[in-house]
């Protein structure tokens, strides 16, 4: 892990009104990660985990905060500015793979690319690329409807990390499998990150992947705390 500061956060609130008041999700989150560093963030379900994620990667505003990505604040950007970062520095892996039906992994893995303007021989080498190292070398033209949830999540973990993304924002990223295959697609997930030099933020339910984090946090009435 190196010792570079690659994303920081400071002073970020976010709340909600309700029927009986106001209700403060988030009171004055501070943390911040190196880079290639993974962080673990637990907490009972309803605690703001998943609203904490959208924020950090620019997805919803907080009330106030900051929030700073190499330096730079993604608060004080526009939203086509926001928009940009989200595309080229931040990478996105969800509970359910959210894979477009109608596309292989290949095209799947290869899509954030072509968006980005690369050429489609070059986003398919670099989708390939990825699929070999998690070995899905031979399933690179089906369809996901093809695919076992371990291995749609790994298409998934795939395209977060086409673009080179330096943060990973990972919202129950093995929710959804069995323990073996949850444990496949971390072990994978934290090898590709080291590799990518990419800093993670991973909200989890499960304790045994947290303590195999470099560090973990617990999100308790609103503040992260050491777990």
């Amino acid at each position: 892990m190196s010792d570079s500061l690659l994303f920081k956060v400071t002073g970020l609130c976010k709340g909600f009104d309700a029927p009986a008041g106001r209700l403060e999700i988030l009171k004055g989150l501070e943390f911040s990660l190196n880079e290639g560093e993974f962080l673990a963030v637990v907490g009972a379900s309803g605690s703001g985990k998943s609203t904490m994620l959208q924020i950090l990667g620019t997805l919803e505003s907080p009330d106030q905060g900051e929030i700073f990505l190499e330096g730079e604040s993604l608060l004080g950007l526009g939203e086509s500015a926001q928009a940009e970062v989200r595309n080229r520095k931040i990478g996105f892996v969800y509970q359910a793979h959210h894979l477009i039906p109608e596309l292989t992994a290949l095209e799947n893995v290869a899509l954030p690319l072509l968006v980005q303007g690369m050429s489609v021989s070059d986003a398919q080498a670099r989708g390939m690329e990825l699929l070999e190292r998690l070995m899905l070398g031979g399933r690179a033209q089906h369809v996901p409807a093809r695919l076992s949830g371990g291995e749609a999540q790994r298409v998934a973990v795939a395209r977060g990390l086409a673009a080179r993304p330096r943060l990973i924002l990972a919202d129950e990223p093995t929710g959804n499998l069995d323990e073996q295959s949850a444990q496949e697609v971390f072990d994978l997930l934290q090898q590709l990150c080291r590799e990518e030099r990419a800093s993670v933020v991973m909200v989890t339910h499960s304790k045994s992947l947290a303590k195999a984090c470099d560090r973990m946090l617990s999100l308790h009435d609103g503040v992260l705390i050491p777990s």
